[in-house]
């Protein structure tokens, strides 16, 4: 019986030490004359190689002559290939090597197996001879490539090694053909063989290779998960590692190795060294993800089973496959990556094919065909379609929409095709609207031809709107209306006519011009009723809400009817921008509480998913929410966040939302130069015909009031009061163009032309708790001191109940302004302070210096500037203290020291302490000088 070293029990590095400590015996007993036969056995990259390099070293380090030689599947078919490349060695003698040639060259002795035998016999004598005077080592790398004949002379030699000074080391894979399971027998019958069997690492094998590179500690806690990744490869792990340095940094500093371009390129190496069944069944399984079903992978691959199964089988051995399916993702990635283009495309549309003759799920199959990159056929329409709407429940977005491309593109014109391009335009723009711009003009022209679905028109129009198309969007509800069916406008087939009435009521609340261009959509905004499973009646809802709430709807209507479309309606049911308008009209109502909590919830849903623009959209409309409720930073950053998440081009109309309130926002903070930067920034044309362009014009006058462009804003605030009285909807609760530009006229010093455009507001009615405040407030900066008070402390109260913080700390340092007129300091100190802190909540920085120039000094009095201006600096009265404040007036009065302290209950000395401070501070030299330094001063009593 031949001496098997073997164990079956997995590697570790001592094992394969320990075979080549049984490879040095045996070439100790062939020095002696005892010839030996090692077989080495492993699966492909097992190790075998390596084993065999480093026991030649041995050899040679040994004197004896080595012989070494690679089988290659290239020359199996040529007789004698490998042995004539064993003979063309440098080591042999030049004399020999031309005997063993001219043997192998003489083609006569190959006709007949007598004459083989003999030519075999002849070249073994030569190799005999050899070893009479060395010891000779014939080292054959991967033997199960040998060509046939080849094969035959190492059994013979085999049968005449016994007594001679030969030892041959033989490396062949686990998987052999079946004329090699002959010489394999044949191989390990003779008395002198050894086999040697290599196994995958262990996962102590695994710490063992790894501590040769990093610390035992580092290795023992790396080793569970490189074992998971290499399944005990030696060529893996070694790519592993490779790649683990090659990224830059000390292995004991990074978590864990990560497989890269060395890992991926050894597998490749793996799959090309095994049999070429292998490469293909390892592409097939990539395909498929999975290998579980053998007959199926053989049908893909048109293979037999049995084959399919042997080679799944060397791959587990390979560590390639772990059960049925890759060890590692980066494995199966580098399989797909190398396969050529048409080879990778055909294989997905086989398989295509046949998972949707065997009924597999949609979903599966449209992701062959999408992976496939060939055009669809019919039979794909309805697969691609349902793959889509499992994939929008997964969130694959990009998947959904490359599935309804491809559906789109395999159908003719019609209906079918117009409803999977506006299912596709509403999953591209869930992406970004850009995505989707490209698609419109298609889908207009095809709801221009009655191809949309009544359901669909809505939608349809209300994505040219956001675009700027809103002269093709009130187009195509023209042209439907105009080529609508007998029974459109009837009461036989409501659909069309009421599909289009929604559509219209959207399209001119969003851009009030076109109401004279949409006839269908004229009369009171709230006259439509669609049917129930009509899907744009959630953007006629939503439109009736919102000019309830510009309409000043009293008793809560516009909140009742905004909460009932929230609560009706979902963001996965495509009705976003209804949702919007449904929040805005929440902001629009003053009910900023509501508007906040259903947003939040909104943006809740969007947290987990991946839709951009729903998550700009409801952002935007977030920041606007926090800039009523006077929350500065909080509406820069979401109006940044809204921005940031759709490109400048893909806003189309809807920039003028976050643009605006992100413009606002950085002006109340002072940070003018950044406000300006944003005006800089290129808008629609077809933003100034649009709801949130009012917003804009308003923002971009607020900058210019804030930085002393009087002029600029006063025309800005105009502009929006043309542009809504043109459009019959001169809302406050949209833009308080009045009272803006009444500030800008208090700016401009015409106080008479701010009170006629207050007392102009007030007439028109300001019902709503945030606007009759901000209201009382423009109407006290314009009056007497006298009247002043009540309309302040009013505003004070009117605010306080309310959200708007900022108005509230506005109203507050003007009612303390009006108290240090009347001399009640102490009244003015605490509404001073109250207002800044109030203010500094907000991140109203430029509220804050004028409310309290220096907040070192907490107790300085200081008066607010008037709107849009800077804090006269010439005012040096408000960086007393108050007692200082107190002790100044007294004197500018006339008053002498000692009266002054029997007036304020102190001694002489603190008086004469005072008065050196307020001289220093005032930079007057003594007391007649003081009435003209606080001529100007609420000490006064003056304005």
């Amino acid at each position: 019986m031949p001496a098997t070293l073997s164990t079956s029990l997995p590697a570790t590095l001592s094992e394969r030490e320990n075979h080549v400590a049984a490879l040095r015996e045996m070439l100790r007993c062939a020095q002696q004359g005892r010839g030996k036969l090692a077989l080495i056995s492993g699966a492909v990259a097992g190790g075998k190689t390596d084993l065999l390099d480093t026991f030649s070293g041995h050899a040679i380090e040994s004197g004896a002559l080595l012989l070494e030689v690679t089988g290659s599947r290239a020359e199996r078919e040529l007789p004698f290939g490998l042995l004539k490349k064993l003979f063309d060695n440098a080591a042999i003698p030049p004399a020999t090597r031309a005997e063993a040639a001219r043997l192998l060259d003489d083609k006569d002795l190959w006709a007949t197996a007598t004459g083989r035998m003999r030519m075999m016999s002849d070249v073994s004598s030569v190799l005999l001879r050899l070893a009479e005077e060395r010891t000779l080592v014939l080292a054959v790398d991967d033997v199960h490539c040998g060509d046939e004949h080849s094969l035959q002379f190492l059994l013979h030699l085999a049968r005449r090694v016994r007594q001679a000074k030969v030892l041959v080391v033989l490396t062949e894979s686990t998987r052999l053909r079946q004329d090699q399971l002959t010489f394999h027998a044949e191989l390990l019958r003779q008395p002198n063989c050894a086999r040697l069997r290599l196994h995958p690492l262990t996962e102590s094998g695994t710490a063992e290779m790894l501590s040769g590179h990093v610390s035992a500690a580092v290795a023992a806690r790396l080793a569970p998960e490189c074992h998971r990744v290499t399944g005990g490869s030696p060529l893996l792990l070694r790519a592993l590692l490779e790649d683990w340095r090659a990224g830059g940094e000390r292995g004991e500093s990074r978590q864990r190795p990560a497989p890269g371009e060395t890992f991926a390129q050894a597998v490749l190496d793996c799959l090309h060294r095994g049999e070429p069944d292998i490469l293909m069944i390892a592409r097939g399984v990539a395909v498929l993800g999975d290998a579980s079903s053998p007959h199926f992978l053989g049908r893909l691959l048109d293979a037999g089973v049995s084959t399919v199964e042997q080679g799944l089988q060397d791959l587990q051995q390979c560590a390639i496959l772990d059960g049925t399916a890759f060890r590692e993702a980066a494995a199966r990635t580098a399989v797909l990556d190398a396969v050529p283009a048409p080879v990778l495309s055909e294989l997905h549309r086989r398989a295509a094919e046949l998972l949707h003759g065997d009924g597999a799920a949609a979903l599966e199959v449209g992701r062959h065909l999408v992976a496939a990159r060939q055009e669809a056929e019919r039979w794909t329409v309805p697969v691609l379609r349902e793959a889509a709407e499992y994939a929008l429940v997964e969130e694959d977005l990009d998947f959904a929409l490359r599935c309804l491309e491809l559906a789109h593109d395999a159908c003719v014109e019609g209906p079918l095709r117009a409803e999977l391009k506006t299912r596709m335009v509403s999953v591209a723009w869930r992406l970004g609207p850009a995505t989707a711009d490209g698609h419109l003009p298609q889908l207009a022209t095809a709801a221009a031809n009655g191809l949309v679905a009544p359901r669909d028109l809505a939608m349809t129009v209300a994505y040219l709107a956001w675009s700027g198309r809103l002269e093709m969007a009130a187009d195509t509800l023209d042209e439907v209306a105009r080529t609508m069916p007998p029974g459109g406008r009837g009461t036989a087939d409501p659909l069309p006519g009421a599909a289009v009435a929604a559509a219209g009521q959207w399209l001119t609340m969003l851009s009030p011009p076109l109401r004279d261009r949409v006839p269908t959509a004229a009369g009171a905004p709230t006259a439509f009723i669609g049917p129930r499973d009509l899907a744009g009646e959630a953007y006629a809802q939503s439109a009736a809400t919102l000019a309830t709430a510009l309409g000043g709807g009293c008793g809560g209507r516009a909140e009742i009817e905004a909460e009932r479309v929230l609560q009706r309606y979902h963001l996965s049911d495509g009705a976003l921008q209804p949702l919007v308008f449904a929040l805005l009209a929440l902001v629009y109502a003053d009910r900023l509480d509501l508007a906040l909590s259903w947003c939040e919830r909104l943006l809740g849903e969007c947290a987990a998913r991946r839709v951009p623009t729903w998550q700009a959209l409801l952002s935007a409309v977030r920041a606007e929410i926090a800039l009523r409720q006077g929350d500065l930073p909080v509406a820069a950053h979401q109006a940044r966040s809204a921005m940031a998440r759709i490109g400048a081009q893909g806003w189309g109309v809807g920039i003028g939302l976050p643009l605006a309130t992100l413009i606002q926002a950085e002006t109340g903070m002072g940070r003018y130069d950044e406000a300006m930067a944003l005006l800089e920034q290129p808008i629609p044309d077809a933003l100034f015909q649009t709801l949130p362009g009012l917003h804009y014009l308003r923002a971009r006058g607020r900058c210019h009031l804030a930085t002393g462009r009087y002029h600029a804003a006063l025309g800005d605030f105009t502009a929006c009061g043309e542009l809504m009285e043109a459009w019959r909807l001169d809302a406050p609760e949209l833009v308080p163009w009045r009272l803006d530009a009444a500030e800008a006229w208090l700016a401009l010093g015409e106080p008479k032309r701010a009170r006629a455009l207050a007392d102009d507001q007030l007439r028109r009615g300001a019902d709503r708790p945030r606007l009759r405040g901000t209201l009382l407030l423009a109407l006290a900066r314009t009056d007497d001191l006298k009247r002043r008070l009540p309309a302040l402390k009013e505003a004070v109260e009117i605010l306080e109940a309310g959200d708007d913080r900022l108005q509230l700390a506005v109203a507050l340092g003007e009612l303390g302004r009006g108290y240090r007129a009347l001399g009640d300091f102490n009244r003015a100190r605490m509404l001073v302070r109250k207002a800044w802190h109030v203010a500094k909540a907000c991140g109203a920085e430029p509220l804050c210096r004028q409310l309290i120039p220096s907040h070192a000094e907490t107790g300085d009095l200081v008066a607010p500037a008037q709107p849009g201006r800077e804090a006269d600096p010439q005012r040096e009265v408000e960086v007393l203290t108050e007692a200082e404040a107190r002790v100044a007036l007294l004197a500018a009065h006339g008053n002498t020291n000692r009266e002054i302290a029997s007036k304020l209950f102190v001694t002489v000395s603190t008086v004469e302490q005072h008065l050196t401070r307020i001289y220093r501070k005032l930079k007057v030299k003594r007391r007649r000088d003081l009435p003209a330094k606080l001529s100007d001063s609420a000490l006064t009593g003056t304005a």
